[in-house]
């Protein structure tokens, strides 16, 4: 296959100094905001969320863990550990990632030793589709429930992690504080573990 020079950028139009050049993209597989934007509005985009538990020896949950986030408006909300799939990155290592980000590195999760989801959700920007709204997207989150050993100290944009009785955490009111349908989400996981 030939080239075609014409398509090359002029060698004297390239910056010589490397203080001019572009800041290098570490991660190919991460999309800046306006890639994200336009991959968005065009395919579903797949996603990974976590219910992060503590487990007594039998493999019984005991507590389940929630965050506190406010959104830009101010509403605080609780919310699941989640995010995207990056190109050529495997669902553990997703799940694994997610995990650290939200809760720290003192988190210890559990990775199921199988990548099959407990259940499979699929958010639409458009209310009636389904119980499931994310109104950036069309997106399909791969949904686990992980037993996390370690301390956790919420980073990114999390405010706090609350750890609550399975019970607790499925009263009306705390199902009511998860957005977009989350809360019928996290109904669904906990019930896939027996609780």
């Amino acid at each position: 296959m030939a080239i075609d020079t014409a398509e090359l950028p002029d060698p004297d139009d390239l910056p010589q100094d490397p203080e001019d050049l572009p800041p290098a993209n570490l991660n190919p597989g991460w999309l800046s905001e306006d890639e994200l934007a336009f991959v968005r509005g065009r395919l579903p985009i797949v996603y990974v969320e976590a219910v992060p538990v503590r487990v007594d020896g039998q493999g019984r949950v005991t507590e389940v863990g929630l965050l506190l986030r406010s959104t830009p408006e101010g509403v605080m909300t609780r919310a699941l550990v989640s995010g995207r799939v990056r190109y050529g990155e495997t669902v553990r290592d997703a799940l694994f990632r997610h995990l650290e980000n939200d809760l720290g590195p003192m988190a210890f999760p559990l990775i199921p030793a199988s990548p099959v989801p407990a259940q499979v959700a699929e958010f639409f920007p458009l209310p009636g589709v389904s119980t499931y709204i994310d109104e950036r997207q069309h997106a399909v989150a791969l949904v686990y429930v992980v037993p996390v050993t370690g301390s956790c100290s919420p980073r990114q944009d999390a405010l706090e992690m609350t750890w609550m009785t399975p019970d607790e955490a499925l009263a009306a009111g705390t199902l009511a504080e998860l957005v977009g349908g989350r809360g019928r989400l996290l109904r669904q996981a906990l019930a896939s573990v027996g609780c």
